[in-house]
This record gives C-alpha cells, sequence and structure tokens, in this order.
C-alpha cells in the first residue's frame, strides 16, 4: 500500500498535458495501485496520475461501489448537460455547481492493455470526465463560467493551504522513458 501526497492546485503538473502510455508494465500496475491507495485513503471518487506528479493518462474511480482504472481514455459524451457539486481533490475543501455530459462512454485500456468501455451517467460520468480533464491539463474550476471561476479563484486564493511553498518535486518512482509520446 503506498499512500502518495497529492499535488495541490497552483503545480504545474495539473496544467500539463500528460503522455498516452505506451508500455503496460509492472510499473504501470504500480502506478494504478498507488493511484488506488491515495484515493481511497483521500477519499475521493476519482484520482488522477497527474495529481500524483506522474505525467501519464492514467486515472482510477471509485463511484457507487464500482472500483475501476482506465488508461488512455477516450470519450464519447452525451449532449444532454447536467449542473452538480464537484470538487477535486487537488482544491481541497472547495466545490463548485459545475456542468458535465449527463453520460459517458469511455473507451481505453486497463493495466495490462486489455480494451475496456466503461459507461456511466450522472456521478460516474461527472468522475470519468473529471479525471480526463486532469490529463489533458484541464481543472474542473475551468468549466465554470466566468463569473463563477474569478470567484472560485478568490475563494482558492483564501484558502488555509494556498501560498504554501511550492511542492517537492521528486523524480517519479514510475519514470521510464518507454513511457514518452
Amino acid at each position: 500500500m503506498s499512500i502518495t501526497p497529492i499535488r495541490l492546485y497552483g503545480d504545474p503538473v495539473l496544467r500539463t498535458p500528460a503522455a498516452r502510455v505506451t508500455t503496460f508494465d509492472k510499473e504501470l500496475r504500480t502506478l494504478v495501485q498507488d493511484l488506488t491507495d491515495t484515493m481511497m485513503d483521500a477519499p475521493g471518487a476519482g484520482l488522477a496520475a497527474p495529481q500524483l506528479g506522474v505525467g501519464l493518462r492514467v486515472f482510477t474511480y471509485y463511484v457507487d461501489g464500482q472500483l475501476g482504472h482506465l488508461v488512455n481514455p477516450d470519450l464519447d459524451l452525451s449532449g444532454e448537460i447536467e449542473v452538480d457539486e464537484e470538487g477535486c481533490l487537488s482544491i481541497p475543501a472547495f466545490s463548485w455547481p459545475t456542468p458535465r455530459s449527463l453520460s459517458v462512454v469511455a473507451r481505453g485500456f486497463d493495466m495490462y492493455g486489455e480494451p475496456v468501455t466503461v459507461e456511466g451517467s450522472h456521478l460516474l460520468a461527472r468522475c470519468i470526465q473529471h479525471e480526463t480533464d486532469h490529463l489533458d491539463g484541464i481543472l474542473f474550476i475551468d468549466r465554470l463560467d466566468k463569473e463563477q471561476r474569478m470567484l472560485a479563484l478568490k475563494e482558492i486564493r483564501s484558502a488555509e493551504w494556498a501560498g504554501l511553498p511550492g511542492p517537492i518535486v521528486r523524480d517519479s518512482p514510475h519514470a521510464n522513458p518507454t513511457y514518452g509520446a
């Protein structure tokens, strides 16, 4: 079991698009386990690799008793929109009403390289979209309208954890040049 510190808003890794996974090996399985352990400990509904400082297209989720992960996700979104409260482990203690597609079909791979399709609506759809956004360097506050986003940023700046010294950046134990582009 490996609980890893979660990167907080302001860390550049959260705004950097993640690279596609090209090697499905023991290091990837360790990353998925670290993501799962950290997400469950937090606790959260999902956690993406960039939130642990790893720039790879991988996330885990735990919604309505369903635990899973997805590597290199590709999403098909419904046209119907739902607005609901959304938060993020990288922006702790805050949530705002955020628009998302009501349902999603996500295609990708598991940690062994086997194709996976996950279909969901409401909370599962929201979680999959949120975590996939992380892989693209997008935060949920980017989905708010301009006025809400300005208020959210003001609240974030006043957070107890805001303005702390930047995170300690270490080489990931998952660093492997074969994962690259």
